[in-house]
């Protein structure tokens, strides 16, 4: 799908573009959404520039992200999407800017972009152009990823309660365990998807920044990309705590389920101790000796009973005495 936005007055005209009808070359950003190729081609005969293939766009190294190309600068970030969702997931989108309009190739709905369309389409500058909106919807994503980590933060910290017994109270250890475990689990992959994608933005907030003086952007905006470009450090620094806390709370929670085990080892073997002194006192009265004294006594059968209760005490008394129960 291809969506070009025309600039009206002091708001822009959401426009979609059917695939065979002319391109609207007044259009200052044309968003690609899941672009079939007979898209793609169209936008590239009207801009003279490439749009890169979602293999392309996949593709890690800086210099497959980051480039500039035919007077058209090409930006690759990888954004977080689904945050809300059980499986948050992360997809690259391309910005291209060039002769002052903006190009974006994506093939998801990350919010920043629906909060952002909605925006402009109300109202906006009359002066607006491709970098202004490049710059708004960065600013969208750093937010989101700012939002994402203060929720992620609180959800960490409720599972830290229960971990140290300051959480509500549980079942059965097990049931316990297993459910903070996943806990974990879902906030280490969300912390983790959170801190790349702010990663992959510092990268590109810092390219812009490099090319703001060839761009000839205006002071407020390299003023508000130096800021993108110190929130991002900022939260991705955050991000990182956060990691090291969910895998310090990974190791605690792994702690408790060894000292939980031990304790269970530690009844079995008390409980194995103590009966070792009756089973043995039993066993050797229960021999079939014909010469056995004992067997002619009047208490000798009570005596051995008091015997055996009395093999069994003392093991679990002295235990209680050196508190290893």
């Amino acid at each position: 799908m291809l969506v070009a936005y025309l600039p009206r007055g002091t708001a822009l005209e959401r426009v979609d573009i059917p695939a065979g009808t002319p391109i609207p070359p007044e259009a200052i950003w044309f968003d690609l959404v899941s672009p079939s190729a007979e898209e793609d081609r169209a936008l590239e005969a009207v801009l003279g520039l490439a749009i890169p293939s979602r293999e392309e766009m996949a593709e890690i190294e800086p210099s497959s992200r980051l480039y500039v190309e035919n007077g058209g600068r090409f930006m690759t970030a990888t954004l977080l999407h689904g945050a809300d969702t059980d499986r948050p997931s992360t997809t690259p989108i391309t910005f291209i800017l060039t002769q002052s309009k903006l190009v974006t190739v994506r093939y998801e709905e990350p919010r920043p972009f629906i909060r952002l369309s909605q925006k402009l389409t109300r109202i906006c500058p009359p002066t607006i152009t491709g970098e202004g909106i490049l710059i708004d919807l960065l600013d969208g994503i750093i937010d989101r990823a700012a939002d994402v980590l203060e929720r992620d933060s609180a959800e960490i910290e409720i599972i830290s309660r229960r971990i140290f017994g300051h959480g509500r109270a549980r079942k059965t250890p097990s049931e316990s365990y297993q459910d903070i475990m996943r806990g974990i689990g879902r906030k280490a992959d969300l912390t983790s998807k959170v801190r790349e994608s702010l990663v992959s933005i510092g990268r590109l907030v810092l390219f812009l920044a490099n090319e703001a003086e060839v761009m000839k952007l205006p002071k407020e905006q390299r003023a508000q990309v130096k800021s993108m470009a110190r929130d991002c450090a900022s939260l991705t620094d955050h991000a990182t705590f956060l990691a090291n806390k969910i895998q310090f709370m990974l190791d605690a929670v792994l702690g408790l389920v060894a000292l939980d085990q031990n304790n269970v080892i530690k009844i079995f073997s008390v409980v194995a101790v103590v009966l070792l002194p009756p089973t043995m006192i039993a066993s050797i009265y229960g021999m079939n000796f014909k010469h056995m004294p004992e067997l002619d006594w009047t208490y000798g059968y009570p005596l051995a009973l008091v015997l055996m209760l009395a093999s069994a005490i003392f093991p679990y008394a002295f235990f209680k005495w050196k508190r290893w129960l």
